[in-house]
């Protein structure tokens, strides 16, 4: 599906939606069930702070990278917050609030956001394994 599809036909919040395209797009093999896990990232974990697109692509960045602890991946710290100043400096905040004001439209709610989301991750994923890591 699309990502569009899953944020607007399928009715999935930001966070998930990105999620489901990612594990459409990388083969995650995240349950359906799991996607619960980030439902409460959704509207800026509910109260319009961090955006739950961005959240969710970290979701699906920590997925693909974290082999057993996150802490124990090489360089991984440093690749979500290169994901995050990637996020923040295409669309201008990484606040959802923020985000609304500038994107969200009534007819589609903030499908420009989810968009650039999944394109941002999607790029940032093909650097990420172009450059060589520590395993």
């Amino acid at each position: 599906m699309t990502i569009r599809e899953l944020f607007l036909d399928t009715d999935h919040n930001c966070a998930e939606a990105v999620l489901l395209w990612a594990d459409e797009r990388y083969g995650l093999n995240i349950a359906p069930e799991d996607v619960k896990l980030v439902s409460g990232f959704g509207g800026g974990l509910g109260c319009e702070e961090t955006c739950g697109a961005l959240l969710g692509a970290v979701a699906a960045l920590s997925k693909r990278r974290v082999r057993d602890r996150a802490h124990v991946t090489p360089g991984f710290r440093e690749d979500c917050a290169g994901l995050v100043d990637r996020f923040r400096a295409e669309l201008g905040s990484i606040r959802c609030g923020e985000l609304k004001q500038m994107y969200r439209r009534p007819d589609v709610r903030c499908l420009f956001v989810v968009e650039r989301a999944a394109a941002i991750l999607d790029g940032y994923v093909r650097e990420l394994e172009e450059a060589p890591h520590e395993d």
